[in-house]
């Protein structure tokens, strides 16, 4: 069963929470890929720092919509932050895993602050 699959068995997800899920998710998995690729690099160390931020948030973030935490919104704002930074650190290298994480985390910041208002 796939993703998405899974969270439209949810009743009490709206489609912008399940959208959500989906790429807190995405976001989780790529930044464990970037941050493997920077492991051992010393120019790369926050880069790899700031991508294990992310992948737990947004892991934990995922987590919590889906048993609709009523602390959602402060961690969608805390997520939505470090996607923001992880982002912006991503986009410096030239790296393809760097390039493809900050694509996917842009994403995940804007769909996190969507939900600090939902």
């Amino acid at each position: 069963m796939s993703l998405s699959e899974t969270t439209a068995k949810i009743d009490h997800l709206s489609d912008e929470q399940r959208d959500c899920i989906e790429i807190c998710t995405e976001a989780t998995e790529v930044c464990e890929w970037c941050a493997d690729e920077c492991a051992g690099n010393e120019e790369m160390a926050e880069c790899l720092r700031l991508c294990r931020d992310v992948a737990d948030v947004a892991s934990l973030h995922a987590r919590f919509m889906a048993r609709d935490s009523n602390y959602g919104s402060q961690l969608a704002e805390t997520c939505a932050g470090v996607c923001e930074e992880c982002a912006e650190e991503c986009e410096r290298h030239d790296a393809e895993h760097c390039q493809v994480c900050a694509d996917v985390l842009k994403k995940c910041a804007e769909s996190c602050r969507n939900m600090m208002s939902a």
